[in-house]
């Protein structure tokens, strides 16, 4: 091993007993959420929100990621497999060869954002009473710094990983029985939602921006999926496809949803 090369190989389990194993990706998204409840917490005492609503917007939002990006996933990635077996598309086991929870493997974040979209305009409606843009401008920030928790857990499960960086710098994912290094996509993704939840907790606390509704829902989108669209050019793709002008699927589903952000960004009240 070089100083700029790791090798790779963890175990994705923290530990196992009998069928049921508590791995690092499921940690991961614990971390996401229960972070995001303490960020969520603070700002509806900010906007002086009652808190029993709190704990109705965990539920739809918890429900919905895992829903949304679980479609998504298959929806952009492997239909055919939705079509065969849908019940292991929602559901977290495999019934065949033989019966075996498998956890939430293959997660597509558009899926996600679509999910997280739709159960927001039902919470907005029926318990917030207020815009659907007034919420998704604060549920944005915890979403943003979720996001990085699980591209760490993809990290752990050896799995989004970058493309050959053809140098001794990189991670050398043993696991996939490899001897050569790969850049550390997910690593690079995390960083980046990262600063992005920097940028916008600073929008929503040090700004007026939130007084426009919609402005910090679309100043994530920008930076969200740009980032995604710059890694991207960094990531193998996750499944086999041919690329159309050198971008992938991920790069054609970031583009329309950047020119969204800027529209939220820049239009008129």
């Amino acid at each position: 091993m070089t100083l700029l090369q790791i090798n790779w190989n963890p175990s994705p389990e923290i530990f196992k007993i009998g069928i049921i194993s508590i791995r690092y990706y499921s940690l991961m998204f614990v971390i996401a959420f229960m972070l995001g409840l303490h960020l969520m917490k603070k700002i509806f005492i900010n906007d002086k929100i009652p808190l029993e609503k709190l704990d109705s917007l965990f539920i739809y939002v918890v429900i919905s990621t895992l829903v949304g990006a679980r479609l998504g996933h298959f929806l952009f990635y492997d239909p055919q497999f939705l079509i065969e077996k849908p019940l292991e598309v929602l559901l977290p086991f495999r019934f065949s060869p033989k019966f075996e929870i498998t956890g939430y493997a293959g997660l597509a974040s558009h899926g996600a954002v679509i999910g997280i979209i739709l159960a927001m305009y039902y919470f907005s409606k029926k318990i917030l009473k207020k815009p659907l843009l007034f919420i998704l401008d604060r549920l944005t920030i915890p979403v943003a710094i979720g996001g990085a928790f699980v591209r760490i857990g993809n990290l752990m499960n050896s799995e989004i990983i970058g493309k050959p960086t053809n140098s001794n710098y990189g991670f050398v994912f043993q696991k996939l029985g490899e001897d050569f290094p790969r850049h550390p996509a997910q690593l690079y993704e995390a960083f980046c939602y990262v600063i992005i939840f920097v940028v916008l907790w600073y929008v929503y606390w040090k700004t007026n921006k939130k007084e426009k509704l919609g402005y910090i829902f679309g100043l994530f989108f920008v930076l969200l999926w740009t980032a995604r669209f710059i890694v991207e050019f960094f990531k193998e793709a996750q499944v086999d496809e041919r690329a159309t002008w050198a971008l992938n699927t991920g790069q054609w589903l970031s583009i329309p949803l950047i020119l969204v952000g800027f529209y939220f960004m820049f239009r008129k009240k």
